[in-house]
């Protein structure tokens, strides 16, 4: 099975279903809303529900605790978006409102999620940009980039997001 989640496949599928779900399970979405934490949300029961279901589907992360904690940051993150808008979340956060001038996500702000160390940072900060967004982001592009978050996913956000430009650049 592939590593990455599409509409397509069988990861993809289950995750997108799932999360389409919890407009309707309003105590799961309560409870992963609330979580501060990738460990919070990785004892939580709606978590360990749905990771179960992915175990079931042959889910393996071949021993490394790490991937399991970006699964668990993916569901706590999904729990916040309330619309899917296809697309690259970088570019989604550069978009500007009409008649603004600035983006929706700051460059400082998103700056600082591209310096996000680990799942646990990363989880902080895009807990904080998503009400930016106002909760709208591409599930699966989003899944993806939480999953393997690292350096090819920071330079795909660097050149997908729409700087603003400066008279002196």
């Amino acid at each position: 099975m592939s590593d990455r989640f599409s509409r397509d496949n069988a990861y993809g599928t289950m995750l997108f279903d799932w999360w389409q779900k919890l407009e309707d399970d309003r105590a799961s979405r309560a409870i992963l809303r609330r979580a501060p934490s990738v460990t919070a949300v990785t004892l939580s029961a709606p978590y360990q529900r749905l990771h179960r279901r992915f175990q079931a589907a042959g889910w393996n992360p071949n021993g490394i605790a790490a991937r399991n904690d970006r699964l668990a940051a993916l569901v706590g993150l999904l729990a916040h978006i309330t619309q899917d808008q296809p697309g690259s979340p970088a570019k989604a956060m550069s978009h500007k409102v009409p008649g603004e001038d600035r983006p929706l996500v700051s460059e400082l702000r998103f700056t600082r999620l591209l310096e996000a160390p680990d799942v646990d940072s990363l989880f902080t900060g895009l807990r904080r940009v998503l009400p930016i967004m106002e909760h709208r982001i591409d599930v699966i592009a989003l899944a993806n980039d939480v999953l393997h978050w690292g350096d090819k996913v920071k330079k795909d956000w660097a050149y997908a997001y729409d700087w603003p430009v400066r008279s002196a650049d």
